[in-house]
């Protein structure tokens, strides 16, 4: 029976986990559904425990009921996804719009419906303990005490596993559906094994019935008792999750890694107590010291909560970034964890046992252990609501757990008095004045350290020098919310539990950041592709800086910018004046919501939607990036409006980015992609039409001229440059590997972001894969060739302004404008075979072809320059007679390389066909550009059997194969693909 009930446990806090995960997909992400969330789950818990203390002493055989039950739970798991789907999908299109805009109609509409989709699986899983308690009870009733706290152990030891298998097997492995299907099957054979090996059913009469006295005071003593301990085991639960995000993440996995650690503590309590609990002679006693020492050790926890800093950033410094470092992390990350939580959680996995046991000796009958696991479950929704809108907003996490920890002390020294205690001996009383000073000291002396708090250690071991200002620090109900000065210019900061979600240069006329290049864009090319917008509705307010770009346009009507935690909107008034207008223009309005919460109760439509939430490592944010939220916000644009996504690519993989991508072809009928720096891509798309160029005359509006400015973007070729995919061009990128779509439903990117974040795993290859070799995008897309002189501003944070202003620099080199020396950014080689190219052409009479320098040096400029600039440098050569010296070979190279600078697919396929004939003997890296030249330009013409046949004949001879290009040809020519 105990392995039985272990084995329900785990399904038990899977079911928790994976109904929260669903919840909130229709709730949203906003604090109240969270909450909602849990207090559906506990709440009917609560009710089905009483049901059970009313109902068990009639039944005759309760393991048998715990069957039926334990099989009842399965059978609507297996049947819970398709029921939400199909409920949801009928409350969007049918209830929600017939509701109307009546926000308070429409939450309590949907409050109701969760409430009904989980509850009756939740009342369920509230009769499984007590049923089996006292089941178990009447089967074993030599020793009642031991019994209960093994089942409590066994059944919290079951639990902390199944958050783990859940979370870090069985959702990567199988999905939610499948996750919540796996534990279906586990209760019905749990109900068939209880069935099977139940006892025969005994007498009417329970072995443990009600005593014939009445019900003192007593028992509502330790009814209360129940509650406060559940109450305050959710305000330790809260703040230590808070506390803990600050050291190991916000990510899923760190949550269910503290969330397992809580109930092993339980777990642990409940073993300790099982072999003392019938030998007790004042069990009161015994739980008037557990709770004493509970409170104790809970504010305790501040004192070594610092030590944990270091201890993450020495794990972070030093473990290796693999996959076998990162399991060694996830270890680590469990045992600090452990180390906060386990004492005062041990004790708090002693006082449901000791209060049923004590309540059975005195002849309550088995109805007590319902009621008291009621009463327990009703402190815990208290606490949770109290802990999560009231406690962390007002008091902060220090405050928060001394709360929880003074009513856990007073309880005991209740307790201990009710037991005779201090009447008899002066040891409770020395105890418990002893205790009152040990909490003082860290409520009223220590200090948290805010700098540590908001360093973000988890990520690159870091903490924060003496010489850093906290300007802002703040508990909310969602996240902790710091502003930070940092370094000489001073950079401002803006961190949720520390991790960096926005950086701004202050001072006078600082040097622009990267993250300013980001929020700048993201608003300037969806203008720019929509300049007839007029509504705009953004997502995450971060800085404000994007609000404020925006605003910068004077032929919008409205910005409405959607942020999830309140005190970000108050941290982020530090960087004013630079978001000014987010704060003072008319046109902006600021909402507190979460997104799909917004739209769905608004029923407006946009022009333009901007998404610029957090990393999608963070818990919960990876669900702003599914399919399911983009045919969601799909419904809420305009007609011809257009969707602008910004995602990462530091601290995540190819593949996961190709996950999104997946789900937003599934949406979108075209897109086009725009690198913002280095690290950082905006995806826009659109369901009908296709994409043309940025129309210049928003972006000349004198605010936003101004901003782009700032950024390095000063003119149309700086837009151009930064525009490294569109559809028709990553066409085949998301057949590249076996990667799933992103989904709600498997939450890919949830599940794996937080693994790349360790890896410190990286996917700009995308920003380049397109630029670097050939004009891939043009070629792709049959964008119209321009003639003009390229013109390109350097920017610190983006290469490729840098690869085209060394293009520009050969270019005027080889023409004779600029000296051999500039600029600082070309490398040694490059300076050094563009010298030996432009002697060649003062003197080519007397010289050698110098083949080899002048192939790297028109390589180098390809990408970047216009066809007229090439052009150019082709009739240069012509005109001084250097032509008439080249060799066959020689003209070979010169037609093909000519054919890409002009864009000419029909001529760059002949060529390269000639010179892979013409020259076996190529190296492999020159055989690899020909091959992928040769690729793109006959699939750039549509014929994808020439492709695949020029793969298949040079694929074994081509060198190292990890080239993204040439995945990308590849998988469209209908090879296979890696």
């Amino acid at each position: 029976m105990f392995a039985i009930f272990a084995v329900s446990g785990f399904a038990g806090l899977i079911y928790e986990s994976i109904w929260a995960h669903y919840l909130k997909l229709f709730l949203g992400h906003a604090a109240y559904a969270q909450t909602l969330v849990l207090a559906i789950f506990m709440g009917g818990m609560a009710v089905g425990s009483w049901i059970s203390s009313r109902l068990s002493p009639r039944w005759r055989n309760l393991l048998t009921a715990y069957a039926v039950t334990e099989a009842a739970i399965g059978i609507l798991a297996l049947v819970f996804h398709e029921i939400f789907v199909a409920s949801t999908g009928f409350s969007y299109d049918t209830v929600l719009p017939w509701l109307g805009g009546s926000a308070g109609t429409v939450y309590a509409f949907k409050w109701v419906f969760s409430a009904l989709l989980i509850f009756p699986q939740s009342v369920l899983l509230g009769m499984t303990f007590p049923l089996m308690t006292a089941g178990v009870l009447r089967a074993f009733a030599d020793r009642p005490g031991r019994s209960v706290a093994i089942l409590y152990f066994t059944n919290s030891l079951g639990a902390s596993i199944g958050v783990l298998v859940s979370g870090f097997v069985l959702v990567p492995a199988a999905g939610l559906p499948g996750t919540l299907r796996i534990a279906g099957v586990i209760n019905l054979v749990v109900a068939t094994v209880v069935w099977w090996v139940s006892p025969p059913p005994t007498p009417s009469t329970p072995v443990l019935a009600q005593g014939e006295g009445r019900r003192d005071r007593t028992v509502i003593l330790l009814l209360f008792a129940a509650l406060i301990t559940g109450a305050t085991s959710f305000l330790y639960e809260v703040g230590w999750m808070r506390m803990l995000a600050l050291v190991l993440g916000s990510s899923t996995h760190a949550f269910e890694l503290m969330l397992s650690a809580f109930i092993l503590g339980l777990s642990l309590g409940g073993l300790w107590i099982q072999r003392r609990i019938d030998r007790l002679s004042s069990p009161l006693r015994m739980l008037g010291y557990l709770q004493l020492a509970m409170g104790v050790l809970a504010v305790a926890t501040l004192v070594a909560y610092g030590q944990a800093f270091k201890v993450m950033q020495w794990l972070v410094l030093n473990l290796e970034r693999s996959d076998a470092g990162y399991t060694l992390f996830n270890l680590a990350s469990n045992g600090i964890a452990l180390a906060i939580m386990l004492p005062a959680t041990f004790c708090a996995g002693t006082t449901l046992p000791l209060l049923t046991f004590y309540l059975l000796k005195r002849g309550h009958g088995e109805a007590s252990v319902g009621q008291v696991y009621a009463a327990n479950t009703v402190g815990a929704i208290a606490g949770v609501f109290f802990a999560v809108h009231v406690g962390m907003p007002l008091l902060g996490v220090k405050h928060l757990l001394s709360l929880g920890g003074g009513l856990d002390a007073l309880l005991g020294v209740v307790l201990l008095w009710k037991a005779g205690g201090f009447a008899r001996r002066r040891v409770p009383l020395s105890l418990s004045a002893a205790g009152a000073v040990v909490m003082a000291v860290p409520i009223f002396l220590l200090r948290l350290d805010p700098r540590q708090l908001a360093s973000g250690v988890y990520r690159y071991g870091e903490l924060l020098s003496g010489t850093d200002q906290v300007l802002y620090h703040r508990d909310g109900k969602t996240a902790t919310v710091s502003v930070l000065s940092l370094g000489k210019p001073p950079t401002l900061s803006l961190r949720t539990n520390g991790k960096t979600d926005a950086g701004l240069s202050i001072g006078s006329d600082p040097q622009a950041s990267s993250d300013e290049s980001t929020m700048i864009m993201l608003g300037a090319v969806a203008m720019g592709l929509h300049p007839n917008a007029r509504t705009v509705a953004c997502i995450g307010f971060g800085s404000g800086l994007t609000t404020h770009t925006l605003l910068g346009n004077p032929r919008l009507s409205r910005v409405d910018t959607i942020e999830i935690e309140p005190e970000m909107v108050r941290a982020a008034a530090y960087f004013r004046p630079r978001n000014e207008l987010a704060y003072v223009d008319p046109r902006s309005q600021i909402v507190i919501d979460d997104a799909k919460t917004y739209f769905s109760t608004r029923q407006e439509k946009y022009d333009l939607i901007l998404s610029e939430p957090s990393n999608p490592w963070v818990s919960g944010v990876a669900g702003l990036f599914s399919a399911e939220f983009y045919r969601h916000v799909r419904r809420y644009l305009a007609r011809g409006g257009v969707f602008v996504q910004w995602i990462q690519l530091y601290e995540i993989d190819v593949p996961l980015v190709i996950s999104v991508l997946k789900a937003l072809e599934a949406n979108f009928g075209d897109y086009v992609v725009y690198a913002a720096n280095d690290s950082d891509l905006l995806i826009a798309a659109k369901s009908e039409g296709t994409f043309g160029d940025l129309e210049p005359s928003v972006l000349m509006e004198p605010a936003i001229a101004q901003a782009l400015s700032r950024i390095g973007i000063r003119n149309m070729n700086d837009l151009e440059l930064r525009r490294v995919g569109t559809r028709s061009s990553w066409e085949g990128l998301t057949r590249i590997g076996q990667v799933p779509m992103n989904s709600d439903y498997r939450p890919v990117l949830d599940q794996g972001a937080v693994r790349t974040r360790f890896l410190a795993a990286s996917a700009t290859s995308l920003v380049v894969f397109e630029r670097e070799l050939f004009p891939t995008v043009e070629l792709l897309s049959g964008a119209q060739i321009s003639n003009e002189l390229t013109s390109v501003t350097l920017t610190p944070f983006f290469q490729g302004s840098q690869r085209a202003v060394v293009a520009m620099w050969l270019r005027d080199a080889v023409l004779g404008r600029a000296a051999i020396t500039n600029p600082s950014v070309t490398s040694r080689e490059l300076q050094d075979q563009a010298r030996t190219v432009v002697e060649w052409l003062s003197n080519c009479d007397r010289q050698p072809v110098p083949l080899a320098s002048l192939v790297q040096v028109v390589q180098a400029m390809l990408a970047d320059l216009s066809a007229g600039d090439l052009d150019e440098i082709w009739y240069a050569i012509a005109s001084r007679g250097c032509g008439r010296h080249f060799s066959v070979q020689d003209r070979q190279w010169v037609a093909f390389l000519q054919a890409v600078g002009r864009r000419d697919g029909e001529r760059m396929a002949a060529a390269s066909r000639q010179l892979l004939a013409a020259e076996p003997d190529l190296s492999a890296s020159s055989k690899r550009y020909l091959v992928a030249g040769g690729m793109l330009a006959s699939i750039a013409q549509g014929q994808l059997a020439a492709a695949h046949g020029l793969w298949t004949q040079y694929a074994n001879s081509v060198g190292p194969k990890d080239d993204l290009l040439l995945h990308l040809l590849v998988a469209r020519s209908g090879g296979p693909a890696k």
